[in-house]
Parts: C-alpha cells; structure tokens; sequence
C-alpha cells in the first residue's frame, strides 16, 4: 500500500470510530502524523491495535513535547506506530493545556509504554492519568522542575566573549 493510500485508509477508520476525535492529519518525513484529541488516544491506539486490517501492535516511541507559543497546546505527547505485519508506521499527537498537562495513560495497550510514560512525566511534567507507577525515573525526587521544557535561555545572555557573527547568527 502506498503512502497517500495508508493515510487515508487509517483517517477514515479513526473518523468511523472516533468521529470527532480526529482534529488533522497530515504526511511530515514520509510518515503519516494523525493529531487526536487526548480524552481519547488511548482507546485509538487500543482500536489501531486490534484493529484486523491495521494490526499497529507495536510502540517505537512515547515522547514529550513542549512547544510555549501554542497556547492552550503547549505540551504534548508523540506516539510512533508499528504494523510488523503490514510494515506501515504512523505517528499521533495529542497536546494538552500546560495548567491541565493530564493525557490518559496508554499502558493498558503497551506495556512498554510505562517506562516511556515515566521518562516523559519526568522531563515534560506530563501527567499520565490511570498509570500504575507514574513517579520520576531519571531525575532526582526533589527537583521541582521539569527539565526538557523550553522554559530556559539556551545561552547565558550576559556572556560578551562570543561573538555571534562567526557562528552565522
């Protein structure tokens, strides 16, 4: 199946299932990226799953997002699909309010994705509801703050050592 061809076919299945769910879609990098509502990416992923046709049975990635001008948006989680069987991938989003950072948990579909869930509360600040063990994994306990966020300068703005031209800025 070809690319146009898969995006279609899983757009119009989460569109069956999930009506109002699926909120865009589009193809970056040559791999469809569905973005959903969070309420509901854990029963897609449940139904991309079990899905007979699809069969994504397998989670290469769970990662954080964080992106501050999108407001209302600002932080969000990246699912990566497998289909072995059929070797399709695809990709969802989900964003969520950085005041409501609460996705649903999807470890009752992937068992790896605890871990993965772990690591993302632990540097995003994402908080999986319904996980068993939603604790940091990485960091210290104490820290306060989560440190993937882009809440911090890059560079230390009172340096005048460097000279930003030589570095084409």
């Amino acid at each position: 199946m070809d690319l146009q061809a898969l995006t279609a076919l899983v757009e119009e299945k989460i569109k069956q299932r999930f009506s109002d769910s699926l909120l865009a879609t589009e193809v970056l990098y040559d791999m469809p990226v569905y973005y959903v509502r969070r309420e509901t990416i854990a029963d897609i992923l449940e139904y991309l799953y079990h899905d007979s046709e699809l069969r994504f049975q397998f989670l290469t990635t769970l990662c954080g997002l964080h992106y501050p001008d999108q407001k209302g948006n600002e932080l969000g989680v990246m699912y990566q699909m497998h289909s072995l069987v059929n070797n399709y991938r695809i990709r969802l989003k989900t964003f969520a309010p950085i005041e409501d950072p609460k996705i649903p948990t999807v470890t009752t579909v992937f068992s790896s994705a605890n871990w993965q869930e772990r690591e993302t509360f632990d540097f995003y600040g994402v908080i999986f509801t319904g996980h068993p063990d939603l604790r940091r994994i990485l960091n210290m306990d104490e820290m306060n703050y989560h440190p993937l966020r882009k809440e911090y300068p890059l560079e230390d703005g009172s340096r005048d050592d460097k000279n930003d031209t030589m570095f084409g800025r």
